[in-house]
C-alpha cells in the first residue's frame, strides 16, 4: 500500500497547454491539483471548475499569480504554463516564494534568463526543471537505451523536423516577436533537443531562417557538426506540415522515432538483414503525465534537479538556441 501523500500541484497560467497538463494529472493516482492562478479571476474560476476533486471540491482559483505565495504551505510544486517571455518572471516569483517549479519550454528567452532562474533555484536549494516533456516520453527513453547499448553503432547523422501550417496573423503569438514568436523557440527546440540528447554539444552551428513581415522566423534550418564527425540536419517551419520524424543513422542501423516524434507512441530499430523491431507505447493521455510523474519522483526523493533533464542540460540547450538565433539572424524584442 502506497503511504506517500499526494503531490500537491498548482498551475500558473490557464491556457490550452495548462488544460492538457491538468487533464493528464487526473490519471496520476498520487497527484492532486490544489490551485490554479491566472491574471483573470473569471478564467481561473472556469479552469478550476473543470477539474473537481473526487469529493466534489474544487482547486482554489486565484486571480493573481502572487496569490500562490499565500498558499505556499499547501503547494508542493507549480507548473508554469505561460508564454515564453513570462517564464523568467513567473519562475522567479515562485522560487523566491519557496515553491518548487516545473516551467514550460523554452525555459527562458536567452541564456541570461535561464542562468538567473537556475542560480536562484540552486542558491535556495529549491527544485526547478524545464518542462521538456519529450525527454520523458517512453519512445525517446527507448531510443536512448538502444543508443546507449550500441544498437546502431556510432551515430553518423541525425535528421529531425517539426512543421505545421499556421495561418499568418501578425497578432498571433506565433508571429509576434515581442512574445518570442517564430518557429525556433516554439517547435525548433524539439529537433535541437533530440540532437543534443544524442550527441551533446556541437562543435559548429550553422543556421538560416526566413522571416515573416513581423520579423518572427517562419522557418529555420540548422546544420550541426560534432567533434567525432557526426552531423545533425534539423528544421522547423510554420509554413507547411512536415513529417515530424526523427531519424538517427548509425554505422550499424537506424532508429526511427515516428511522427510526431516529440510525442510519439512508436519507435523502430532498423538493422540490415534483420526484421524491424517496433515498440509501441499506447497511452490515453496527452503525454504530460510522464514528466509530471518524474517531477513527483524527484520531489519524493528530495532532489533539487532532475537526473534526466538537469540544470546543465537546460543551460546547454538554451545556449544552443542562442547560437542558432545568432547564426540565422533571429532577433526578439
Amino acid at each position: 500500500m502506497n503511504t506517500t501523500p499526494p503531490t500537491r500541484w498548482a498551475i500558473l497560467g490557464c491556457g490550452r497547454i495548462a488544460h492538457k497538463f491538468a487533464q493528464d494529472l487526473l490519471i496520476l493516482p498520487n497527484a492532486k491539483l490544489v490551485a490554479v492562478a491566472s491574471t483573470d479571476q473569471t478564467r481561473a474560476n472556469d479552469f478550476a471548475a473543470s477539474y473537481p476533486h473526487p469529493d466534489g471540491s474544487l482547486p482554489k482559483a486565484l486571480g493573481t499569480y502572487e496569490g500562490l505565495l499565500e498558499l505556499a504551505d499547501q503547494i508542493d510544486v507549480v507548473y508554469i504554463a505561460t508564454r515564453h517571455v513570462y517564464h523568467r518572471a513567473n519562475t522567479l516569483l515562485c522560487l523566491n516564494g519557496g515553491l518548487a517549479v516545473l516551467c514550460e519550454k523554452p525555459f527562458g528567452m536567452d541564456i541570461g534568463e535561464v542562468n538567473q532562474m537556475l542560480d536562484v533555484a540552486e542558491a535556495r536549494q529549491t527544485f526547478l526543471m524545464e518542462a521538456l516533456w519529450s525527454r520523458f516520453m517512453p519512445t525517446v527513453r527507448q531510443a536512448k537505451t538502444w543508443l546507449d547499448d550500441g544498437a546502431i553503432g556510432q551515430v553518423l547523422t541525425i535528421r529531425a523536423d517539426f512543421g505545421f501550417k499556421a495561418d499568418y496573423d501578425p497578432g498571433n503569438r506565433l508571429f509576434n516577436k515581442a512574445l518570442g514568436g517564430g518557429s525556433l523557440l516554439d517547435i525548433g527546440i524539439y529537433p535541437l533537443f533530440i540532437s543534443y540528447l544524442i550527441n551533446g554539444v556541437p562543435a559548429t552551428v550553422q543556421a538560416a531562417a526566413t522571416l515573416a513581415p513581423t520579423g518572427a522566423d517562419e522557418q529555420c534550418g540548422m546544420v550541426l557538426t560534432y567533434p567525432n564527425g557526426a552531423m545533425a540536419i534539423l528544421n522547423s517551419t510554420l509554413l507547411a506540415a512536415t513529417e515530424n520524424t526523427a531519424l538517427i543513422y548509425g554505422t550499424e542501423g537506424t532508429i526511427r522515432i515516428h511522427s510526431r516524434f516529440h510525442e510519439s507512441t512508436a519507435v523502430t530499430l532498423e538493422k540490415p538483414d534483420q526484421e524491424l523491431q517496433t515498440i509501441t507505447f499506447d497511452r490515453q493521455t496527452h503525454g504530460y503525465n510522464y514528466e509530471a510523474q518524474h517531477v513527483m519522483d524527484c520531489l519524493n526523493e528530495g532532489l533539487t534537479e532532475s537526473p534526466l533533464w538537469s540544470h546543465a542540460d537546460s543551460r546547454n540547450l538554451m545556449t544552443l538556441l542562442d547560437d542558432v538565433r545568432r547564426a540565422a539572424g533571429i532577433v526578439y524584442e
